[in-house]
């Protein structure tokens, strides 16, 4: 799949190497957030060096190193499985995101170099990049709490008012309330449209352009996500008195 990742997408404008590093950037997320029980079982510490690789089709794999010297892209880190047993599983998976927003970075830049970016566009592709949180934060939960005082911050007096109004009061959920979008009628206002600047905490999207797709809320770290970013469904959030995001759960499920 790593050859043929590489041969069949190679992107060659600033546009598409940022689109082409989001992807990729989705898929190492879902490994270590949604997905993290069965990549936490891939990475065995008895098998041969292992790295986790991302793909523009936001999907991601547990693999050994391309066999071609040099490579056609930059490798992920090398053996991430020998560390699994040997300390804390946060402290493992955190290790794992740094190494992985390593990577992201120099494949994206690795495209520029290839396709002749000049300092104009590697500065415009180093900007979009930073506009997104890294892998690092979103594991860590460093991205809920920049939210959180963004949104604190932006909403001044008006918290109260702009709380009740996006997110629905407690008796209703506050989870199903962004379930479905506005009509286009009624519109919205500015408190409603500071609280949709929101990222989702799986991929870091969100804003009022994802205005159309479903949300869902932990009640427990108090962070929004895209229903797909959490494999959950409208019709399966309305049954759930109060939901728990993956990374809740994890925490729960595998003490330290």
């Amino acid at each position: 799949m790593k050859g043929a990742d590489a041969a069949l997408y190679n992107p060659r404008t600033v546009e598409e190497v940022f689109r082409d590093f989001k992807g990729r950037r989705s898929g190492m997320i879902k490994a270590l957030t949604s997905d993290v029980e069965k990549f936490f079982q891939m990475c065995d510490p008895e098998k041969e060096n292992l790295s986790l690789y991302g793909y523009p089709s936001e999907q991601w794999e547990v693999n050994l190193p391309a066999e071609e010297v040099p490579p056609e892209l930059p490798e992920p880190a090398l053996g991430i499985n020998f560390a699994r047993d040997g300390m804390a599983e946060k402290d493992w998976l955190s290790l794992v995101a740094v190494h992985s927003d390593a990577w992201l970075v120099s494949v994206a830049f690795y495209f520029g170099a290839r396709f002749g970016f000049d300092k104009a566009d590697r500065k415009r592709l180093f900007n979009m990049i930073n506009e997104l949180p890294t892998i690092f934060e979103v594991v860590t939960g460093t991205a809920k709490k920049q939210v959180k005082e963004k949104s604190s911050s932006n909403h001044g007096s008006n918290k109260s008012k702009s709380s009740s109004k996006a997110r629905g009061s407690e008796s209703q959920g506050r989870h199903l309330e962004v379930l479905q979008p506005k009509d286009e009628d009624e519109g919205l206002d500015e408190e409603e449209e500071d609280e949709r600047e929101e990222t989702c905490g799986a991929c870091g999207g969100g804003g009022p352009s994802s205005l159309d797709e479903p949300w869902i809320f932990c009640d427990f770290c108090e962070t929004w996500f895209h229903m797909k970013c959490v494999k959950m469904t409208p019709a399966r959030a309305k049954q759930i008195k109060q939901y728990k995001c993956p990374s809740c759960s994890n925490k729960r499920a595998r003490p330290d």
